[in-house]
């Protein structure tokens, strides 16, 4: 589903804009940091926008769903780049903290109108 394909790929550019910068530009001044961030970002939007956009109008998906899904996979692009690019270890709290927001990824569709075809 394009929306989905759309809200992976912007969240990769979103995880890099907030995070990167944690491991690639320790010793800059934050105000050159924010620009490239702001500038990591622009490409962010050009994705989230549309995925929003489309998702909403052709996929019929309301927004409490769109932010449910783009909230379930900023979660999994940011294990990957905390595990990958920062090195850090995944905890059982953390583990336990990202499946309640899957549970809540559950609920947000599990109870919904069947008739819309979600």
């Amino acid at each position: 589903m394009l929306t989905i394909i759309l809200l992976i790929l912007s969240n990769i550019f979103m995880t890099f804009a907030w995070y990167g910068h944690l491991k690639f530009f320790k010793t800059q001044n934050m105000f050159m940091i924010i620009l490239f961030s702001w500038a990591i970002a622009f490409f962010e939007y050009l994705l989230m926008v549309p995925a929003n956009r489309i998702g909403y109008t052709v996929y019929k998906f309301e927004g409490f769903q769109l932010k449910i899904i783009q909230e379930i996979i900023t979660i999994f692009v940011f294990i990957l780049f905390a595990t990958l690019f920062l090195g850090e270890k995944i905890k059982w709290n953390y583990i336990v903290s990202f499946g309640l927001v899957l549970l809540a990824g559950y609920f947000a569709f599990a109870f919904g109108d069947k008739s819309s075809g979600h």
